[in-house]
């Protein structure tokens, strides 16, 4: 018998990625251990979860098997295991129980979370792409989650893009990070069947880049604030509205995972749900021997930077463990 409801996060390749989805699925149990939601790991790693992590499931496949880059987003159809499916990212973090989200998704054959765009720039010229398709516009999200229902729609929906993955350049798309981008492959194949997102009222899904002042950032409570300043202010993001939000699954984007408000969170998961540490105990460990002098380093980091570039010049951007240049 087919499950009911399930959470998928894909974290394949490197282990820095199969990390991360340990990190989400200990915030994941946090909130959400008494309900029907199972959790699933998608990897093509042979790692074997942590002795917390029992009550998460693995789905293995072959290296490759999926694809590589965006393009394993593209195939959540095949992969999907419960009748409503949520995939997200392995670089996200949960604060709350997510029964509120299969809610308000249900009915959805595919679904996102986002408004709707019909022209401007958005890895590709909208308005040529709605006009080539013949639709007045399409879904404009972030694909750090995506919503599916088991159903001939959904597979109608998730063909389609896969079928355009293949004319990504002859569609005059831009390509991210020299790969295709599955947002504007789902956008367009939603609009073509009549697929919408859901209103992005902030309680959902929140991105640090979209949001990047953090107001609270504290999975153990579930107190999570991102904040999109007004302009002028230098951190103001155009593409998004001047406001806070408080999410429920905040996506920890690009390069923050490196960072130690992302890194005091994973580690205090460890503590917690992997080791079941107190939660008081954990907080005065993890702040005494990592977050305050995180925090004094990148302070004193950021007022001696100006002398540094006068003596040294400027340093070269390291490598990130997440991107191959």
């Amino acid at each position: 018998m087919k499950l009911k409801r399930a959470v998928i996060t894909i974290a394949t390749g490197k282990r820095v990625y199969f990390d991360m989805a340990i990190a989400l699925a200990r915030s994941y149990l946090l909130w959400n251990k008494n309900t029907d939601i199972k959790f699933f790991i998608v990897t093509d790693r042979l790692d074997e979860l942590p002795k917390d992590l029992m009550q998460i499931s693995i789905m293995r496949f072959k290296p490759g098997e999926l694809g590589v880059g965006f393009s394993m987003k593209l195939k959540l159809d095949q992969i999907a295991p419960a009748e409503q499916t949520l995939f997200i990212d392995a670089d996200c973090l949960c604060f709350g129980s997510l029964e509120s989200v299969f809610d308000r998704f249900h009915g959805h054959a595919v679904s996102v979370i986002g408004g709707s765009i019909r022209s401007g720039q958005w890895f590709g010229d909208i308005a040529k792409i709605c006009m080539l398709f013949s639709v007045p516009e399409i879904p404009k999200f972030n694909g750090g989650i995506y919503y599916l229902e088991s159903g001939a729609k959904a597979t109608l929906v998730y063909e389609k893009a896969r079928e355009l993955e293949d004319k990504y350049d002859e569609l005059g798309l831009v390509r991210l990070r020299g790969s295709a981008n599955d947002e504007l492959l789902m956008s367009i194949a939603m609009a073509l069947e009549g697929c919408a997102g859901i209103e992005d009222d902030g309680t959902i899904h929140g991105d640090v880049g979209s949001c990047p002042k953090l107001v609270s950032l504290d999975v153990l409570s579930g107190r999570a604030c991102l904040y999109n300043p007004d302009p002028p202010d230098p951190l103001h993001r155009d593409w998004y509205p001047a406001r806070k939000i408080r999410p429920l699954v905040v996506h920890c984007l690009g390069d923050f995972t490196a960072k130690w408000p992302y890194r005091a969170e994973e580690k205090l998961l460890q503590l917690v749900v992997g080791h079941q540490i107190p939660a008081s105990i954990a907080r005065i460990w993890v702040n005494v021997t990592f977050r305050y002098p995180a925090m004094c380093k990148e302070y004193l980091r950021e007022k001696l930077r100006p002398i540094y570039h006068v003596f040294f010049g400027v340093r070269a951007i390291k490598k990130t463990e997440r991107i191959d240049f």
